[in-house]
Protein backbone atom coordinates (compact mmCIF):
# COMPACT_ATOMS: atom_id res chain seq x y z
CA UNK A 1 0.00 0.00 0.00
CA UNK A 2 1.08 3.23 -0.64
CA UNK A 3 0.89 5.97 1.63
CA UNK A 4 0.51 9.99 0.65
CA UNK A 5 1.98 11.76 2.77
CA UNK A 6 2.67 15.93 2.50
CA UNK A 7 5.68 18.09 3.37
CA UNK A 8 5.47 21.47 3.65
CA UNK A 9 8.36 23.69 3.14
CA UNK A 10 8.32 27.25 3.68
CA UNK A 11 12.32 28.70 3.85
CA UNK A 12 15.90 27.97 2.56
CA UNK A 13 16.32 26.98 6.46
CA UNK A 14 13.36 24.58 6.89
CA UNK A 15 13.91 22.94 3.58
CA UNK A 16 17.55 22.10 4.31
CA UNK A 17 16.65 20.48 7.28
CA UNK A 18 13.94 18.49 5.33
CA UNK A 19 16.17 17.44 2.20
CA UNK A 20 16.92 13.92 3.31
CA UNK A 21 13.30 13.42 4.78
CA UNK A 22 11.92 14.65 1.23
CA UNK A 23 14.39 12.23 -0.41
CA UNK A 24 13.80 9.68 1.41
CA UNK A 25 9.86 9.96 0.94
CA UNK A 26 10.43 10.42 -3.01
CA UNK A 27 12.38 7.48 -3.72
CA UNK A 28 10.69 4.87 -1.55
CA UNK A 29 8.36 2.76 -3.52
CA UNK A 30 5.92 2.77 -0.41
CA UNK A 31 5.37 6.45 0.12
CA UNK A 32 3.57 8.85 -2.69
CA UNK A 33 5.16 12.60 -1.91
CA UNK A 34 3.51 15.32 -2.05
CA UNK A 35 5.66 18.92 -1.50
CA UNK A 36 3.63 21.98 -0.56
CA UNK A 37 6.02 25.09 -1.00
CA UNK A 38 5.09 28.34 0.41
CA UNK A 39 6.63 31.58 2.06
CA UNK A 40 10.24 32.76 1.34
CA UNK A 41 10.33 30.11 -1.53
CA UNK A 42 8.47 32.01 -3.98
CA UNK A 43 9.82 35.56 -3.11
CA UNK A 44 12.78 36.57 -5.34
CA UNK A 45 14.11 39.08 -2.97
CA UNK A 46 15.22 36.16 -0.94
CA UNK A 47 16.45 33.63 -4.11
CA UNK A 48 13.52 32.33 -5.17
CA UNK A 49 14.58 29.33 -4.06
CA UNK A 50 11.49 26.72 -5.03
CA UNK A 51 13.63 26.87 -7.88
CA UNK A 52 16.41 25.52 -6.34
CA UNK A 53 13.73 22.46 -4.78
CA UNK A 54 12.85 21.81 -8.85
CA UNK A 55 16.98 21.25 -9.78
CA UNK A 56 16.94 18.93 -6.85
CA UNK A 57 14.62 16.83 -8.57
CA UNK A 58 11.55 17.04 -6.44
CA UNK A 59 8.52 16.96 -8.02
CA UNK A 60 6.05 20.50 -6.23
CA UNK A 61 2.57 19.28 -5.54
CA UNK A 62 1.10 23.03 -4.63
CA UNK A 63 3.03 26.33 -4.38
CA UNK A 64 0.75 28.38 -1.56
CA UNK A 65 1.25 31.87 -1.88
CA UNK A 66 1.45 33.90 1.40
CA UNK A 67 0.38 37.31 -0.38
CA UNK A 68 3.29 38.84 2.06
CA UNK A 69 4.06 42.77 1.18
CA UNK A 70 6.31 43.72 3.93
CA UNK A 71 7.57 42.68 7.30
CA UNK A 72 5.15 44.51 9.66
CA UNK A 73 3.52 42.55 12.09
CA UNK A 74 -0.10 43.51 10.69
CA UNK A 75 1.04 41.65 7.01
CA UNK A 76 2.25 38.61 8.62
CA UNK A 77 -0.85 38.09 10.88
CA UNK A 78 -2.88 38.78 7.48
CA UNK A 79 -0.33 36.24 5.57
CA UNK A 80 -1.08 33.59 7.92
CA UNK A 81 -4.86 33.47 7.42
CA UNK A 82 -3.89 34.04 3.43
CA UNK A 83 -1.74 30.88 3.94
CA UNK A 84 -4.47 28.79 5.76
CA UNK A 85 -6.83 29.31 3.06
CA UNK A 86 -4.89 28.19 0.76
CA UNK A 87 -3.28 25.38 2.46
CA UNK A 88 -6.88 24.53 2.65
CA UNK A 89 -7.69 24.29 -0.89
CA UNK A 90 -4.16 22.15 -1.97
CA UNK A 91 -4.41 20.17 1.16
CA UNK A 92 -8.27 19.34 -0.31
CA UNK A 93 -6.56 18.99 -3.57
CA UNK A 94 -4.64 16.04 -2.55
CA UNK A 95 -5.84 14.42 0.28
CA UNK A 96 -2.86 13.08 2.02
CA UNK A 97 -2.96 10.72 4.90
CA UNK A 98 -0.11 13.00 7.02
CA UNK A 99 1.22 15.89 7.15
CA UNK A 100 4.63 16.68 7.84
CA UNK A 101 5.70 20.01 9.37
CA UNK A 102 8.54 21.37 10.46
CA UNK A 103 9.45 23.77 13.49
CA UNK A 104 8.07 27.16 14.37
CA UNK A 105 7.26 29.84 11.67
CA UNK A 106 3.79 31.49 10.83
CA UNK A 107 4.06 29.52 7.75
CA UNK A 108 3.87 26.50 9.57
CA UNK A 109 1.23 27.26 11.33
CA UNK A 110 -0.72 28.16 8.62
CA UNK A 111 -0.30 24.96 7.18
CA UNK A 112 -1.15 23.28 10.77
CA UNK A 113 -4.55 25.08 10.85
CA UNK A 114 -5.36 24.07 7.88
CA UNK A 115 -4.49 20.31 8.10
CA UNK A 116 -5.88 19.95 11.54
CA UNK A 117 -9.36 21.60 10.36
CA UNK A 118 -9.71 19.18 7.74
CA UNK A 119 -8.79 16.32 9.50
CA UNK A 120 -5.10 15.63 8.12
CA UNK A 121 -3.11 14.12 10.83
CA UNK A 122 0.14 16.09 11.71
CA UNK A 123 3.61 14.96 12.56
CA UNK A 124 5.59 17.78 13.80
CA UNK A 125 9.22 17.61 13.63
CA UNK A 126 11.41 19.90 16.41
CA UNK A 127 8.45 20.51 18.64
CA UNK A 128 9.37 20.94 22.34
CA UNK A 129 12.07 23.50 22.31
CA UNK A 130 11.53 26.81 23.51
CA UNK A 131 13.17 30.30 22.07
CA UNK A 132 12.30 32.96 24.34
CA UNK A 133 12.81 35.46 22.28
CA UNK A 134 10.50 34.81 19.59
CA UNK A 135 7.50 34.76 18.38
CA UNK A 136 8.08 31.00 17.04
CA UNK A 137 7.75 30.05 20.47
CA UNK A 138 4.12 30.27 20.79
CA UNK A 139 3.93 29.04 16.98
CA UNK A 140 6.03 26.11 17.85
CA UNK A 141 4.11 25.16 20.66
CA UNK A 142 0.36 25.80 19.07
CA UNK A 143 1.52 23.63 16.00
CA UNK A 144 2.44 20.70 18.81
CA UNK A 145 -0.97 21.06 20.24
CA UNK A 146 -2.52 20.72 16.55
CA UNK A 147 -0.20 17.21 15.56
CA UNK A 148 -1.00 14.05 16.64
CA UNK A 149 2.65 12.56 16.26
CA UNK A 150 5.93 14.02 17.13
CA UNK A 151 9.57 14.13 16.14
CA UNK A 152 12.00 15.61 18.66
CA UNK A 153 15.33 16.59 18.54
CA UNK A 154 16.83 15.25 21.90
CA UNK A 155 15.35 13.77 25.23
CA UNK A 156 14.60 17.12 27.20
CA UNK A 157 12.38 17.97 24.31
CA UNK A 158 10.28 14.77 24.36
CA UNK A 159 9.71 14.99 28.04
CA UNK A 160 8.31 18.85 27.62
CA UNK A 161 5.63 17.50 24.31
CA UNK A 162 4.83 15.06 26.65
CA UNK A 163 4.47 17.65 29.75
CA UNK A 164 2.07 19.37 27.29
CA UNK A 165 -0.26 16.37 27.04
CA UNK A 166 0.51 14.35 24.24
CA UNK A 167 0.69 11.07 24.42
CA UNK A 168 4.74 9.56 25.17
CA UNK A 169 3.67 6.36 22.50
CA UNK A 170 3.55 9.07 19.77
CA UNK A 171 6.43 11.27 20.56
CA UNK A 172 9.84 10.07 19.22
CA UNK A 173 12.92 11.24 20.05
CA UNK A 174 14.99 10.99 16.76
CA UNK A 175 17.46 13.97 16.36
CA UNK A 176 17.74 16.88 14.81
CA UNK A 177 17.31 16.65 11.00
CA UNK A 178 19.57 18.84 9.88
CA UNK A 179 22.84 17.11 11.19
CA UNK A 180 22.15 14.49 8.97
CA UNK A 181 23.73 16.48 6.20
CA UNK A 182 27.09 16.04 8.14
CA UNK A 183 27.08 12.46 7.24
CA UNK A 184 25.49 12.05 4.04
CA UNK A 185 26.06 15.90 1.89
CA UNK A 186 29.42 15.75 0.52
CA UNK A 187 30.72 19.26 1.12
CA UNK A 188 33.47 21.55 -0.27
CA UNK A 189 37.11 21.55 -0.27
CA UNK A 190 37.84 25.29 0.72
CA UNK A 191 39.25 25.78 -2.70
CA UNK A 192 35.73 24.76 -4.33
CA UNK A 193 34.09 26.98 -1.86
CA UNK A 194 35.76 30.00 -2.77
CA UNK A 195 35.32 29.48 -6.71
CA UNK A 196 31.47 28.58 -6.37
CA UNK A 197 31.41 32.02 -3.87
CA UNK A 198 33.84 34.16 -5.75
CA UNK A 199 35.04 35.03 -2.62
CA UNK A 200 38.52 34.47 -1.06
CA UNK A 201 38.48 33.18 2.39
CA UNK A 202 40.65 34.61 5.45
CA UNK A 203 41.77 34.07 9.24
CA UNK A 204 39.75 34.67 10.34
CA UNK A 205 36.20 34.21 8.50
CA UNK A 206 33.12 35.21 10.12
CA UNK A 207 29.89 33.67 8.79
CA UNK A 208 26.42 36.53 9.81
CA UNK A 209 23.42 35.78 10.13
CA UNK A 210 21.08 37.74 12.06
CA UNK A 211 17.42 37.50 12.45
CA UNK A 212 14.76 40.06 13.87
CA UNK A 213 14.25 38.68 17.92
CA UNK A 214 10.55 39.52 17.31
CA UNK A 215 9.75 39.89 21.37
CA UNK A 216 12.98 42.05 22.66
CA UNK A 217 11.89 45.92 23.12
CA UNK A 218 14.98 46.93 21.67
CA UNK A 219 14.12 47.17 17.48
CA UNK A 220 16.13 44.68 15.10
CA UNK A 221 17.95 47.78 13.37
CA UNK A 222 19.06 48.45 16.05
CA UNK A 223 20.47 45.43 17.27
CA UNK A 224 21.91 44.90 13.66
CA UNK A 225 24.13 48.31 14.10
CA UNK A 226 25.58 47.00 17.12
CA UNK A 227 26.70 43.78 15.49
CA UNK A 228 28.03 45.90 12.60
CA UNK A 229 29.93 48.00 14.41
CA UNK A 230 31.30 45.36 16.56
CA UNK A 231 32.70 43.85 12.98
CA UNK A 232 34.74 47.06 12.54
CA UNK A 233 36.86 45.98 15.23
CA UNK A 234 38.16 42.67 13.36
CA UNK A 235 38.97 44.77 10.29
CA UNK A 236 41.67 42.22 9.04
CA UNK A 237 38.43 39.87 9.01
CA UNK A 238 36.82 38.22 6.33
CA UNK A 239 32.76 37.85 6.47
CA UNK A 240 29.73 36.15 4.76
CA UNK A 241 26.23 37.34 5.54
CA UNK A 242 22.94 35.78 4.66
CA UNK A 243 19.85 37.49 4.77
CA UNK A 244 17.48 37.44 7.78
CA UNK A 245 14.07 35.56 7.52
CA UNK A 246 10.30 37.48 6.74
CA UNK A 247 9.74 38.51 10.30
CA UNK A 248 8.49 41.34 11.85
CA UNK A 249 10.81 43.76 11.58
CA UNK A 250 13.95 41.84 8.98
CA UNK A 251 12.99 44.24 6.20
CA UNK A 252 15.13 47.40 8.68
CA UNK A 253 18.03 44.54 8.57
CA UNK A 254 18.31 43.56 4.81
CA UNK A 255 19.97 47.55 3.76
CA UNK A 256 21.70 47.66 6.70
CA UNK A 257 23.66 44.66 5.81
CA UNK A 258 23.86 46.04 1.97
CA UNK A 259 25.23 49.48 3.07
CA UNK A 260 27.96 47.76 5.40
CA UNK A 261 28.92 45.32 2.07
CA UNK A 262 29.01 48.18 -0.17
CA UNK A 263 31.45 50.33 2.06
CA UNK A 264 33.86 47.00 2.49
CA UNK A 265 33.64 45.11 -0.91
CA UNK A 266 37.12 43.36 -0.54
CA UNK A 267 36.44 41.70 2.81
CA UNK A 268 32.89 40.58 2.75
CA UNK A 269 30.01 39.13 0.58
CA UNK A 270 25.67 39.01 1.16
CA UNK A 271 24.16 36.16 0.02
CA UNK A 272 20.01 36.24 0.13
CA UNK A 273 20.58 32.35 0.19
CA UNK A 274 23.65 29.57 0.19
CA UNK A 275 21.89 26.45 0.02
CA UNK A 276 22.55 23.79 2.48
CA UNK A 277 25.93 22.67 0.57
CA UNK A 278 27.72 26.01 0.88
CA UNK A 279 26.38 26.74 4.06
CA UNK A 280 27.73 23.73 6.07
CA UNK A 281 30.88 23.79 3.69
CA UNK A 282 31.35 27.21 5.15
CA UNK A 283 30.68 25.83 8.76
CA UNK A 284 34.07 24.49 8.57
CA UNK A 285 36.08 26.49 7.05
CA UNK A 286 35.08 29.55 9.21
CA UNK A 287 36.00 30.46 12.62
CA UNK A 288 33.20 31.32 13.88
CA UNK A 289 29.25 31.62 12.94
CA UNK A 290 27.64 35.30 14.40
CA UNK A 291 24.47 36.19 14.69
CA UNK A 292 21.40 34.96 16.43
CA UNK A 293 20.09 32.20 13.85
CA UNK A 294 18.91 28.15 15.36
CA UNK A 295 22.08 26.63 12.71
CA UNK A 296 24.29 27.96 15.05
CA UNK A 297 22.82 26.38 17.95
CA UNK A 298 22.59 23.29 16.27
CA UNK A 299 24.41 22.56 13.38
CA UNK A 300 27.45 24.46 13.86
CA UNK A 301 28.65 22.37 17.05
CA UNK A 302 28.89 19.15 14.15
CA UNK A 303 31.60 21.33 12.47
CA UNK A 304 33.92 21.76 15.58
CA UNK A 305 32.81 25.81 14.89
CA UNK A 306 32.25 28.40 17.60
CA UNK A 307 29.36 30.36 17.97
CA UNK A 308 29.12 33.85 18.83
CA UNK A 309 25.30 33.97 19.71
CA UNK A 310 23.35 37.43 20.27
CA UNK A 311 20.64 38.59 21.95
CA UNK A 312 17.36 36.29 23.29
CA UNK A 313 16.26 34.94 20.12
CA UNK A 314 17.39 31.17 20.67
CA UNK A 315 17.43 31.56 24.69
CA UNK A 316 16.07 28.05 26.30
CA UNK A 317 17.22 26.05 23.59
CA UNK A 318 20.31 23.09 24.21
CA UNK A 319 23.29 24.46 23.94
CA UNK A 320 27.22 22.45 23.12
CA UNK A 321 30.05 23.74 24.62
CA UNK A 322 30.92 25.80 21.72
CA UNK A 323 27.86 28.37 22.32
CA UNK A 324 29.23 31.81 23.04
CA UNK A 325 26.15 33.61 24.62
CA UNK A 326 26.29 37.70 24.22
CA UNK A 327 23.84 40.94 24.57
CA UNK A 328 22.86 42.76 21.44
CA UNK A 329 25.33 45.61 22.34
CA UNK A 330 28.36 46.93 20.31
CA UNK A 331 31.21 45.60 23.30
CA UNK A 332 29.39 42.51 24.53
CA UNK A 333 29.44 41.28 20.78
CA UNK A 334 33.27 42.34 20.16
CA UNK A 335 33.98 40.53 23.83
CA UNK A 336 32.13 37.11 22.32
CA UNK A 337 34.14 37.23 19.08
CA UNK A 338 37.54 37.56 20.56
CA UNK A 339 36.80 35.06 22.50
CA UNK A 340 35.41 33.27 19.44
CA UNK A 341 39.03 33.62 18.03
CA UNK A 342 41.10 33.15 20.66
CA UNK A 343 43.70 29.79 20.39
CA UNK A 344 42.67 28.85 23.77
CA UNK A 345 38.88 28.30 23.31
CA UNK A 346 39.62 27.03 19.79
CA UNK A 347 41.37 24.29 20.60
CA UNK A 348 38.68 22.96 23.14
CA UNK A 349 36.36 23.18 20.06
CA UNK A 350 37.26 19.35 19.01
CA UNK A 351 36.01 17.50 22.50
CA UNK A 352 32.51 19.22 22.03
CA UNK A 353 29.88 17.35 21.87
CA UNK A 354 26.47 17.88 20.01
CA UNK A 355 23.59 17.37 22.23
CA UNK A 356 21.23 16.95 19.18
CA UNK A 357 21.97 13.77 18.00
CA UNK A 358 24.17 11.83 15.40
CA UNK A 359 22.66 12.91 12.02
CA UNK A 360 20.64 9.59 11.14
CA UNK A 361 17.51 11.10 11.46
CA UNK A 362 15.15 10.41 7.81
CA UNK A 363 15.59 6.20 8.56
CA UNK A 364 14.36 6.99 12.24
CA UNK A 365 11.35 8.79 10.85
CA UNK A 366 10.10 6.40 8.05
CA UNK A 367 10.46 3.48 10.47
CA UNK A 368 7.65 5.58 12.55
CA UNK A 369 5.81 6.72 9.23
CA UNK A 370 5.51 3.17 7.77
CA UNK A 371 4.16 1.21 11.41
CA UNK A 372 1.99 4.23 12.33
CA UNK A 373 -1.85 4.47 11.34
CA UNK A 374 -3.08 7.82 10.20
CA UNK A 375 -6.66 6.81 10.66
CA UNK A 376 -6.03 6.19 14.71
CA UNK A 377 -4.31 9.74 15.07
CA UNK A 378 -7.80 11.59 13.81
CA UNK A 379 -8.26 11.27 17.92
CA UNK A 380 -5.55 11.47 20.04
CA UNK A 381 -6.12 11.38 24.23
CA UNK A 382 -4.77 13.93 26.75
CA UNK A 383 -2.19 12.40 28.64
CA UNK A 384 -1.90 13.87 32.21
CA UNK A 385 1.46 13.91 33.90
CA UNK A 386 1.35 11.81 37.28
CA UNK A 387 -0.96 13.89 40.14
CA UNK A 388 -2.34 16.31 37.16
CA UNK A 389 -5.59 14.91 37.64
CA UNK A 390 -6.05 13.32 40.17
CA UNK A 391 -9.65 14.84 42.77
Amino acid sequence: MVRRIAVVTGTRADYGLLYWLIRELHEAPDFDLQLLVTGMHLMPRFGRTVEMIERDGFPIAASVDLGLEDDTALAVARAIGTGTAGFADALARLHPELVVILGDRFEALAAACAAFTLRMPIAHIHGGEVTEGALDDGYRHAITKLAALHFTAAEPYRRRVIQMGEPPERVHTVGAPGLEHWVRTPLLSRSELERVLDFELGEPTLLVTFHPATLDEGSPADQCRELLAALDAFGQARVVFTLPNVDPGGAAIIPLLEDYVARHPQRTRLFASLGQQRYLSLLQHVQAVVGNSSSGIIEAPSAGCATVNIGDRQRGRLRAASVIDCAPRRADIEAAIRRALDPVFRATLREVRNPYGDGCVAARILRVLREVDPRALLRKPFHDLPGVADG
